[in-house]
């Protein structure tokens, strides 16, 4: 006898996308929080409309606050023919499926032309490069000149769940995987946002990303070196006492 499958509730409140057509670009937390720091500074900086909110009974039980006024952790945004969903809180892999599949349902009656995710990809590398793929040899053709194609690997998280829905739908599909550590990281960001500039003619300053990053690598060097500071010295060897 078979269980019956979870039943995964997620509802959207949200206005209607404005017309068919229209690129979707996603990010959410991950390594470095790319997506997340991307999208959310390109609405901020565009002056995006915020048109709805998506909640889950299984989203982590947590209310962003912006100048002490709640602000749903998972949002839909519009601006032209850009649509953009952004997520302040992590996706359990358990119900990556089940978001990333609620999602595009949504999205289906709209007609979209496309979708975009932004992520993270640590490496042990200083640059930082935006590395891309797509759900079509023929898609690749967009990106490839603005990225470098990844050969060989895998995507984990809730980017790869969105990427297969789409590639199952017959939708286009790319994901743009900025290079980064695993720490929050603006520089990562921008470099994103360097790329959907080129790809949608997008008039963004990303320079005070920059200026952000700057700050926090600042602030965590400062912290590294207060912590060295405040370690014990250890004891040579030759000041210990011998036994046996």
């Amino acid at each position: 006898m078979m269980s019956p499958e979870p039943v995964i509730e997620m509802k959207v409140f949200s206005k209607p996308v404005s017309g068919e057509g229209s690129s979707v670009l996603m990010g959410f937390p991950g390594s470095g929080l790319v997506g997340s720091i991307a999208l959310q500074y390109l609405v901020d900086q565009m002056e995006f409309e915020l048109i709805g909110v998506m909640t889950s009974k299984y989203f982590p039980p947590l209310a962003m606050m912006n100048k002490g006024v709640i602000n749903v952790p998972f949002r839909l945004y519009e601006k032209g023919k850009l649509v953009v969903v952004v997520a302040d809180i992590p996706i359990h892999a358990m119900i990556c499926y089940e978001i990333s599949n609620g999602i595009m349902d949504w999205l289906k009656p709209f007609n979209i032309l496309e979708v975009v995710t932004i992520a993270g990809i640590v490496t042990n590398e200083p640059e930082k490069r935006v590395f891309g793929v797509s759900t079509t040899d023929e898609d690749l053709e967009k990106i490839k000149d603005l990225t470098i194609i990844l050969p060989v690997g895998s995507i984990s998280g809730i980017a790869s769940s969105i990427l297969i829905e789409c590639k199952v739908r017959g939708i286009p599909a790319y994901g743009l995987l900025g290079e980064t550590i695993n720490a929050p990281d603006p520089r990562a960001s921008a470099a994103t946002l360097e790329v959907l500039k080129k790809m949608y003619e997008i008039d963004l300053d990303t320079q005070p990303l920059i200026e952000q990053a700057e700050e926090i690598e600042s602030a965590m060097h400062k912290i590294a070196e207060e912590v060295q500071q405040s370690e014990a010295p250890v004891p040579k060897r030759e000041n210990l006492p011998m036994y046996g």
